[in-house]
């Protein structure tokens, strides 16, 4: 039997939500240790004052691995 741990996330990006989300895990992987699954749960945009889109935005939801289980 395993034990899971949940790490939420924004990841950002210019390009897309695509990206945004590739951006999150990529960083988490730099400091967090047996990532197992990533599930996107919020997608929104921030915008300019002039309606244009400025940055996208993906809440990630990760799951690793309990040290020890």
């Amino acid at each position: 039997m395993s034990v899971y741990k949940i790490v939420e996330l924004i990841g950002t990006s210019t390009t897309s939500w695509e990206d945004a989300t590739k951006n999150a895990i990529e960083a988490a992987a730099k400091t967090l240790r047996h990532l197992r699954v990533a599930e996107v749960s919020e997608l929104d945009v921030v915008l300019t004052d002039d309606g244009k889109v400025e940055l996208y935005r993906a809440k990630v939801r990760l799951s690793l691995k309990h040290e020890g289980s």
